[in-house]
């Protein structure tokens, strides 16, 4: 048996909101590739809204952009995690048309 390593890149997106000169809500897009489609594939993560915007829309909004960009970059699906704790997320991603398709497995190093 030989395992072959080969190095390939990915990119990455990042999409802010901005309230006076200040980022008040951040997520990253990231484009990832492989062998099994034409198209690539889209990560969302790390969707981020500063306390005191919570509720008022923003994680929306910020989620909404990433989509569009998603869908302006090619991508066939855009995936995405959540803890199973934060149930606002979960109904959010519900209302934007995400389905919960399976589980994430994970090793912290």
């Amino acid at each position: 048996m030989k395992i072959n390593k080969q190095d390939i890149s990915a990119e990455g997106i990042k999409i802010t909101i901005w309230v006076e000169n200040e980022i008040i809500a951040r997520a990253f897009l990231y484009l990832l590739r492989n062998d099994m489609h034409e198209k690539p594939f889209g990560f969302l993560e790390d969707v981020f809204v500063e306390e005191q915007f919570r509720g008022k829309g923003y994680g929306e909004k910020i989620t909404k952009a990433v989509i569009e960009e998603a869908r302006k970059q090619g991508c066939y699906k855009l995936i995405c995690t959540s803890r199973f704790s934060n149930e606002k997320a979960h109904k959010l991603y519900d209302k934007l048309g995400f389905k919960n398709h399976g589980n994430e497995f994970r090793i912290d190093f």
